[in-house]
């Protein structure tokens, strides 16, 4: 059996077969009810390789959603949503509520599982183990950004609509995939609206990631504004990890630096996912012991939790390839980290470090250790096609909306006002009422605005 055929059970099939023309079927459908909403799931086969479509086939799933109200209606126009990350499955709605009720009212919803993520197939720790070694490792790999993502939409929305063209909605880097979709194939969109989205229009990410790590700074300050006990705090922990071996509950030894990647979530807003929780977490993280203090299961319990690496590795082994082209990351983040000693352990107060990925943390997190000779490939490839093309953003003709956080951690704000000048006809709002998260804090009224500035423009 050939390692294509062993990824995965039927659900998840490869199929080898040569592709007889460059538009497909939906190969199985499922349907869900849930209060106010009728789901339907459809799993499309596609190219691996959109140069070799006689190749390896992967599936692609993707999730209908309409509202009870409107299931009758066959001609509700499609509003397709991109989810952030890379590799990060779309939403599983149970309810019609956030920014999927504003759009349910007039539109047929479809909710993409990026290939490699959710019930498209996946790109696990497990699956990927199956390869032979680490080259075949990374030559799947190498498809998974967000040209490929592009080119599938592009087949699902023929099969789909008959040819009609549809809107895109992208939270985070699911608006650099849009900003993807208006350089390749901009004739299948009716209209564009990106949320904490438009890209730096980079070659590599060394320029991205001086400017994160300023706003990293800034966000480990305001933390430390807003809970000055926990500089302290932060300061114990850090010193009992260096000199005490701490196993998490899966077995992994939690280090100094591992705990500090908690930074990832200050961008955020929503309770329970935000600076704020990293605080209440760091008021447990001491119990007594017959040896003194140690660390308590509810802390690292925490920690595990807030640290999703494990079960969602595109994110990082392809985080830095997303702003890559004809040029190798050489593991950026990595070597940027060296031009701010601010994250010193040294420096008082200790510095959280943010959205960045280490070549460290394939020795370290468990199910990231199996690719670490793959990922070292992906950061030293240097022939990553190009993503954006800047003539035809300039061009624009599609309707494109924005919303653009002024503070924003992740997407800097700077290099997004400056994508938003290169793409013809753009409207964006810029806001500081909002963090990186605010799809999911506001979703409705964020939709609502967005919407009503995209309308203005028929």
């Amino acid at each position: 059996m050939n390692i294509y055929s062993r990824l995965c059970d039927n659900r998840y099939s490869v199929v080898l077969t040569q592709a007889k023309a460059m538009t497909i079927e939906a190969t199985r459908q499922t349907i869900q009810k849930f209060p106010g909403l009728i789901c339907q799931g459809h799993y499309f086969d596609v190219p691996l390789d959109y140069e070799n479509v006689n190749g390896t086939r992967i599936t692609v799933f993707a999730r209908e959603i309409t509202s009870s109200e409107n299931v009758s209606k066959e001609d509700l126009p499609w509003l397709v949503f991109l989810q952030g990350g890379p590799g990060f499955q779309s939403p599983r709605p149970e309810s019609s509520s956030g920014w999927i009720k504003k759009a349910l009212t007039d539109h047929r919803v479809l909710l993409l599982d990026q290939r490699g993520t959710g019930l498209s197939t996946p790109v696990t720790h497990e699956t990927l183990t199956l390869f032979p070694d680490a080259r075949t490792q990374f030559e799947y790999l190498k498809h998974f950004r967000a040209d490929n993502i592009v080119r599938d939409c592009e087949l699902i929305r023929k099969s789909l609509t008959g040819g009609k063209q549809w809107m895109v909605l992208g939270q985070s880097y699911g608006g650099f995939c849009i900003t993807t979709y208006l350089s390749l194939a901009p004739e299948g969109l009716s209209g564009a609206i990106l949320t904490g989205g438009l890209p730096p229009l980079v070659k590599n990410p060394d320029d991205v990631y001086r400017a994160t790590y300023k706003q990293v700074i800034a966000k480990n300050k305001l933390f430390y504004d807003r809970f000055p006990e926990d500089v302290e705090e932060v300061r114990k922990i850090v010193d009992y990890l260096c000199a005490n071996r701490v196993e998490l509950t899966t077995g992994e030894v939690l280090t100094a630096r591992r705990f500090l990647q908690l930074g990832i979530n200050f961008g955020f807003k929503l309770a329970g996912n935000s600076m704020n929780t990293i605080h209440y977490l760091l008021e447990r993280a001491f119990v007594p012991s017959s040896s003194g203090k140690r660390l308590s299961y509810v802390f690292l319990r925490g920690v595990e939790n807030m640290l999703d690496y494990n079960t969602n590795p595109i994110y990082s082994l392809l985080h830095e390839a997303i702003y890559c082209e004809k040029q190798a990351s050489n593991w950026s983040a990595e070597r940027m980290l060296k031009e701010f000693p601010e994250f010193d352990l040294k420096h008082r107060p200790i510095f959280f470090t943010g959205e960045m990925i280490y070549s460290w943390m394939f020795d370290e997190y468990a199910c990231l250790k199996p690719l670490k000779d793959a990922a070292q490939r992906l950061a030293e490839y240097t022939d990553w096609p190009a993503l954006y093309d800047v003539e035809a953003l300039k061009n624009n003709t599609v309707p494109c909306v924005a919303s653009i956080y002024y503070d924003d951690m992740y997407v800097d704000r700077r290099f997004a006002e400056e994508t938003a000048s290169t793409i013809r006809g753009i409207k964006f709002w810029i806001t500081n009422e909002y963090e990186h998260d605010g799809l999911r804090q506001d979703g409705e009224k964020i939709l609502e605005r967005l919407l009503s500035m995209l309308d203005s423009d028929n």
